[in-house]
């Protein structure tokens, strides 16, 4: 992706990356970190209470709701099986200055951070014995599995910048990877994202957003 990119401070002092060009970044320029937390984490893995779970995320980027949902699962003795899709990879140069360990209070996890970003792609790596990685390079229109998941953390960049991720047609994708009962959830609170979710057969609830949203979405397959 060539457009022209710089690390920003947000509002919760945790870092982010902004594409100048489209005026976007990887995560909510009001709090990278509370977002992340907020959607994926509170509204998203803390609804499972069994032990192994199959997780798809759609834009694993910075890595950072990669490295929360490490964390927390350490906390709930959850065990992870996590599927980050990229199409076009941040640098490790990006990765050490977003320094997503420091603010999280976690330096112990550092190394284990940096494994996650420079483990080769389209190989399932063990991050801990708890916690499995496999990255995949691809486009989301690629996805292809059936009745695997149980968690979809939906991070794609905004619909403003990039509508043909939050279609229809992708969402029939993401409908299909989930298991029964399965949850996707996203940052995203659009009444036409909503509307696909549910056109596709989710039924979806809207919730309180994180700090600077007023809402989000998350979708269940029943």
């Amino acid at each position: 992706m060539s457009l022209k990119r710089r690390i920003i401070t947000t509002g919760d002092g945790s870092k982010t990356i902004q594409i100048e060009d489209w005026d976007e970044q990887y995560h909510s320029k009001h709090g990278a970190i509370q977002e992340a937390y907020h959607v994926f984490i509170e509204h998203g893995l803390r609804l499972f209470k069994n032990d192994h779970i199959k997780l798809l995320e759609i834009g694993f980027g910075t890595g950072l709701n990669a490295l929360i949902t490490f964390l927390e699962a350490h906390k709930q003795q959850l065990k992870i099986d996590y599927v980050g899709v990229e199409a076009f990879p941040v640098s490790m140069d990006e990765v050490n200055q977003l320094d997503y360990s420091a603010q999280l209070h976690a330096n112990e996890h550092q190394q284990l951070f940096k494994k996650m970003h420079q483990s080769p792609w389209e190989e399932n790596i063990s991050i801990s014995e708890a916690f499995s990685l496999l990255k995949q390079q691809k486009d989301f229109m690629e996805i292809s599995e059936d009745d695997l998941f149980n968690l979809i953390y939906f991070d794609a960049f905004g619909a403003r910048v990039q509508p043909e991720l939050w279609t229809e047609e992708l969402f029939e994708k993401m409908f299909r990877a989930l298991k029964k009962d399965g949850i996707l959830v996203t940052y995203a609170a659009k009444g036409s994202v909503r509307r696909a979710l549910q056109a596709v057969g989710f039924a979806v609830e809207r919730l309180p957003g994180p700090p600077g949203k007023r809402e989000m979405l998350r979708a269940t397959k029943k």
